[in-house]
């Protein structure tokens, strides 16, 4: 019994002595920020990169209210401002300004990824931040070379830089940095050469330099660089051979050295990576066979491109053994050969294999179809496709039989025959085999020459004669026509007659097919956006690192006026805030390729609010200048649009493209339009009524309802129709008054930052947004004065609310302010109930707020003019 209570009296005790350890380590790891000199360095840090005081309250303490701030023992050593958001002073001249972090002498993380940081890396890194272990400045607008000094930071061992403008050579000096595991330095502009220093890494894991402008050849000393498990060199303009020494990173898993000048043939020595998951050498000048030797000890392979090379020789048949291969891409090469029986012992179900643009020969292997998709096309592959054939496989441009879209007979028996072989002729007999002594046959054959360019010309002649009583027709048809064809769209939305030209010149680069399926890796699904209004929609790289969108149009399904009037429409309309169209590929008869810059912040709906950082599942709002500029770019554009070319439009926050210094590009003149889905359509959109006048109307009220989306953040308000979103407006629209600006803070998106100046301008955005849904599409301001308004906002506010005479009719109809506030007055003072059953209902109770006795109430938000034609008649009684 005693024994039992010692033994519990003493597990107690080290239970107790246990807490106490765990209490006094979390003590010491959270303890409060004991050094003056770094809380004045920290509060440094905050004014020069103007840090919000959400994030870094200037009352509380650092190491345990800051966020980003880690500190140990009383000191800080870590700092993560990683998609920060600066104050609006800070904004307005944002800089590379970290001089306080020298006075931070136990730092050994500083992350400020995606925080705006224009100018070059200070110098003194490298000789003020020793402790330094992680630097990571990804995508911070960082420009200038990378000081020599960072190869000081001797217990470095994660460097990220990528995503930025950094230029120069890549210093040698950052070999010698022996604890590196992590250099990044992809997406920048450096040029020269890789250092050989850089054999000298004992424990880098990662080593990622590509999308950059670096020539020559690749080190050999890379190989010995053991611990290496990522490689990526892939964008560049490396040229000569491949090192054989890279056979020797047994550790290596993946290997990119894709879009390059490589030449040579493929080294045997790369056998000796057996570890390797994913090999990439797309596009490069890569010659000769595949090594025999070479797969069967790369056992763990899953993803093998060899495409758009000049490989020659039969495709090894281990490649079709491989238990762990699920892409093979060899396209474009000059690989020959009949081609085995397909045997996978792996998943095949998502198996991706692309042997298409190479000279395979002989009757199609057998094809399971379990296959995610199979591309044999432009080969010269003969006999019958089998019944069996998996639905997902494309066989165009061979030579067989059962099967549409193959090469002529004369290719395909010209191919054989140079390989001393017979063709099956289509499956037809031969007949084109003559006999030497068969005068009968000869005499024949001329009569049916003969037949045939008779029969040719008359065609010709017969085309002609249609050809000039079409022309003569057109020009009698065109004198009667206004205008002249080379002006904007006409308002009927019309595809550009017959024959009128489109000035391709003014369309960007004609880019080839070969640059199109380059860019987009021939259309894979990792590069595929969305199925657009007009064709579906991908992404891609150019050889220069530019990013494009690209729309694929289909003309088997699609009119092909649709890609015609957009063709003419940026033919004719140039300005800046409209999509950059940067080329186009018109020469596949079935297909057409339209290219776009890339917008990288999307478009207003996915920026609205966005994730920055992957670790937190917060969302982070646009603060208010930043909505105010897409207000006024998407005026403008709009302004232009209804006052110089009169287009159609649907004006949706998904239409608002957003450049990366957040400047709109309008995207869309038709259709729901986002980054994922660029479209440019210039067909008439006008409502029944038919005019332009109404088409315009209806612009400025979807534009009105973006304006809304601003001010409260609610998204898709300017995207549906629905009755949950009417419901919504009938709430809304009664906060918003021009005699009372506490009203409107009932609505004002809650994650706003605002001052009272600010909350002015949010008043009057609201009050703009107010006067564009007006259900009368008579009483709507026109774009030029919503421009004009959204560029004053304190006027609109401050001058109409500043005398008792708020509600007198200005003498100056023209004024912008005459415009806007007229649609008030006339809304709550003239309304008439609509005498038609379709829309036999009240006006809302807010449009008479001060309006005489007679107004009629409702509420229910007035419908949009979806049938613009019985508003219309009602507006002329």
């Amino acid at each position: 019994m005693v024994n039992r209570r010692s033994r519990v009296v003493t597990f107690g005790l080290l239970l107790v002595v246990l807490l106490l350890l765990v209490e006094s380590t979390f003590e010491q790891t959270q303890a409060r920020l004991n050094s003056p000199a770094e809380f004045t360095a920290l509060l440094e840090l905050r004014s020069s990169l103007g840090l919000r005081s959400k994030e870094w309250p200037i009352k509380s303490d650092p190491c345990w209210f800051w966020r980003g701030v880690q500190c140990r023992n009383g000191s800080v050593v870590g700092i993560d401002i990683s998609g920060f958001r600066r104050t609006r002073l800070g904004s307005r001249n944002p800089e590379f300004a970290v001089d306080a972090l020298a006075n931070l002498t136990l730092l050994e993380s500083f992350n400020a990824s995606m925080f705006l940081l224009p100018g070059s890396i200070p110098d003194w890194f490298g000789e003020r931040l020793s402790s330094l272990k992680v630097l990571d400045l990804r995508s911070c607008s960082i420009i200038g070379p990378i000081p020599p000094s960072l190869g000081n930071l001797s217990n470095l061992n994660a460097l990220f830089l990528s995503y930025n403008n950094l230029t120069g050579i890549i210093p040698s000096s950052l070999g010698q940095l022996s604890h590196l595991s992590v250099l990044d330095l992809s997406q920048n502009s450096f040029t020269g050469s890789i250092p050989s220093s850089f054999g000298s890494f004992r424990n880098l894991s990662v080593l990622n330099i590509s999308v950059n402008f670096l020539s020559d050849t690749i080190p050999p000393g890379i190989g010995n660089i053991s611990s290496l498990q990522y490689l990526n060199l892939s964008g560049n303009s490396l040229s000569s051979s491949i090192p054989a020494q890279l056979g020797d990173l047994d550790n290596l898993v993946e290997l990119d050295l894709s879009f390059n000048s490589l030449s040579g043939s493929l080294p045997a020595d790369l056998r000796g990576l057996k570890n390797l998951q994913k090999m990439a050498i797309r596009k490069n000048s890569l010659a000769g066979s595949l090594p025999g030797n070479l797969f069967p000890a790369l056992s763990q392979l899953q993803l093998v491109v060899l495409s758009q090379n000049a490989f020659t020789g039969n495709l090894p048949d281990v490649l079709w053994t491989m238990p762990n291969l699920s892409f093979l891409d060899v396209s474009g090469n000059n690989f020959t050969g009949v081609l085995p029986n397909f045997s996978f012992n792996g998943n095949a179900t998502a198996s991706v294999f692309n042997l298409s643009q190479n000279m395979f020969y002989g009757g199609l292997p057998s094809l399971p179809r379990r296959f995610s998709f199979i591309d044999m096309s432009q080969n010269y592959f003969e006999g019958r496709v089998r019944d069996y054939a998996p639905s997902n496989a494309s066989f165009g441009m061979n030579c067989l039989q059962n099967v549409s879209n193959q090469r002529t007979l004369e290719v395909c028996a010209s191919f054989y025959a140079e390989k001393g072989l017979p063709f099956d002729n289509f499956g037809q007999p031969n007949s084109t085999q003559p006999t030497t002594n068969d005068t009968s046959g000869k005499s024949n054959k001329k009569w049916i020459i003969l037949a045939g360019v008779l029969g040719g010309l008359g065609l010709i002649l017969f085309l002609v004669l249609v050809l000039v009583l079409f022309l003569c027709c057109w020009r009698k048809g065109g004198t009667s026509q206004r205008g002249n064809g080379v002006g904007p769209v006409p308002a009927g939305g019309s595809p550009p007659p017959p024959g009128m030209p489109i000035n391709f010149s003014s369309l960007g680069e004609a880019f080839t097919y070969q640059q199109i399926l380059q860019a987009t890796g021939d259309f894979s699904d990792a590069n595929f956006i969305k199925h657009g209004h007009s064709g579906a929609l991908y992404w891609g790289i150019l050889e220069g690192g530019v990013r494009i969108v690209i729309k694929r149009i289909d003309l088997s399904s699609i009119k092909k006026e649709t890609y015609l009037l957009e063709l003419d429409f940026f033919s004719k309309v140039s300005h800046t805030r409209f999509v950059p169209l940067l080329g186009q590929c018109l020469e596949n008869d079935n297909e057409k390729f339209l290219v776009y810059k890339y917008m990288p912040n999307g478009d207003l709906s996915n920026s609205l609010f966005r994730k920055t950082n992957l670790e937190d599942d917060g969302l982070q709002s646009l603060d208010w200048i930043t909505r105010l500029k897409i207000a006024i770019g998407a005026a403008e554009a709009l302004s232009h649009l209804h006052h110089e070319c009169n287009p159609p439009l649907d004006v949706q926050a998904s239409s608002i493209l957003l450049d990366d210094k957040f400047e709109v590009r309008l995207g869309s003149l038709s259709e729901v339009c986002s980054q994922e889905g660029i479209l440019i359509k210039t067909t008439s959109e006008q409502g029944p009524s038919g005019s332009p006048t109404a088409t315009c109307a209806y612009d400025v009220y979807c534009f009105g309802k973006v304006l809304l989306e601003l001010v409260t953040g609610r998204l898709g308000i300017s995207a549906s129709n629905d009755a949950q979103v009417k419901e919504w407006l009938d709430q809304t629209l009664p906060c918003i008054s021009i005699y009372d600006k506490e009203l409107v803070q009932k609505i004002v998106d809650p994650s706003l930052i605002i001052d009272e100046d600010l909350l002015e301008e949010v008043w009057a955005m609201a009050i703009v947004a107010r006067s564009c849904l007006n259900p009368k599409i008579s009483r709507r301001p026109l774009m030029r004065y919503i421009l004009k308004a959204l560029e004053n906002p304190l006027k609109v506010v401050r001058e109409e609310n500043s005398s008792s005479a708020r509600l007198k009719t200005t003498s100056s109809r023209g004024s912008w302010n005459a415009a806007l506030f007229g649609s008030w007055r006339h809304s709550s003072l003239d309304v008439a109930p609509i005498q038609n059953h379709r829309f036999s209902r009240k006006w809302p109770k807010w449009w008479g707020d001060h309006s005489s006795s007679q107004r009629r109430h409702s509420k229910e938000v007035f419908p949009e003019p979806s049938s613009m034609q019985n508003v219309e008649r009602h507006d002329e009684n």
